[in-house]
């Protein structure tokens, strides 16, 4: 997967929604409900496929619709305009657009209890640390420099004393020693390098400071008093998916090689790579998706590292205990 995190920098929430994607069908049931997914298909929705290839979600009593999503989609739009009922973003695009914009959304869930964006450098050059970076060039795309600025401040890193330069999604820089290290998901393009005839190593933002969930769920808040079964039930069926799939992340990918990942461009052993890379990004003790206290309390402070305000009433961990 090239680089998601612009796919979730989210402008203009209350106006025009981006163009959606087709619409497919999963299942037959009595509920209607529709899932905006915020990338291509890939091993980070795996648990969905699972959930609706083993009927999960026609068990719960949903039928469902899978919209894929892409670099033009912006997840929060879909809600907004009615086009889905639930999807998954970014708390920092997301708490902007609630504080900014007044959009009524409520985080009821995350997906990643880490983020997966991390620094990319090869292992012959290797960044472990941000006081590493200092003296070297960074590659990060514009939206996400205050997140990096972020981190080295945490860290006690000068801004100063890093080159940051923008980022276009591509590792070729980094694997031809143009820049020393990019902002990127961890979790896929060190495979890619590898792919390359280079070797990666890469650290977290999460683990130095900047405390944020990913592929958070999102509802907005009419749509949580509305339709609370059936957001509980998409809840039940995809942890039961995730569940499963994360018991062997070598596994489920290969099943959908001719029918979620067809066309893709990306081999089965790349999105093996990618499923067994986030596995424990995704597991929580308490369930797939649950947020602690000590989590939203952590999302919160680097949040607000970043300038945005977020609150705790952002965040709804109700619907989970009906899980």
């Amino acid at each position: 997967m090239h680089l998601t995190l612009n796919r979730r920098h989210f402008m203009g929430v209350m106006g025009a929604a981006a163009t959606m994607p087709m619409m497919s069908r999963l299942a037959s049931a009595a509920m209607p409900f529709t899932f905006q997914a915020s990338w291509i298909n890939d091993a980070e929705f795996a648990g969905y496929f699972l959930a609706a290839d083993k009927g999960f979600y026609k068990e719960a009593g949903l039928d469902l619709s899978y919209l894929s999503g892409g670099p033009d989609v912006i997840p929060e739009s879909a809600i907004i305009a009615g086009k889905a009922d639930l999807t998954l973003t970014t708390p920092d695009t997301t708490i902007k657009a609630i504080v900014e914009q007044g959009a009524p959304f409520k985080i009821i869930g995350a997906q990643y209890q880490k983020n997966p964006i991390g620094i990319v450098s090869l292992a012959k050059n290797p960044i472990r640390e941000p006081k590493d970076l200092i003296g070297k060039t960074l590659a990060v795309p514009p939206v996400n420099v205050i997140s990096v600025e972020a981190m080295l401040k945490i860290s006690g890193v000068d801004r100063s004393q890093v080159n940051i330069v923008p980022y276009a999604y591509d590792p070729t820089p980094l694997i031809k020693g143009e820049i020393d290290a990019s902002l990127d998901f961890t979790t896929n393009v060190p495979f890619t390098i590898k792919q390359a005839g280079e070797q990666a190593t890469s650290f977290l933002l999460y683990d130095f400071g900047f405390t944020i969930f990913n592929d958070t769920v999102v509802v907005t808040e009419e749509t949580l008093k509305a339709k609370r079964k059936e957001i509980v039930a998409f809840l039940k069926a995809s942890r039961m998916g995730w569940e499963e799939n994360l018991k062997d992340p070598a596994i489920y990918p290969k099943t959908f090689a001719d029918s979620w990942f067809k066309g893709t461009g990306r081999s089965i052993d790349n999105e093996v790579y990618f499923n067994t890379a986030q596995k424990p990004l995704i597991e929580n003790a308490k369930g797939v998706y649950a947020m602690s206290e000590e989590a939203i309390a952590a999302n919160i402070e680097a949040l607000a590292a970043v300038g945005i305000a977020a609150k705790r009433e952002h965040f709804d961990t109700t619907v989970l205990e009906e899980v």
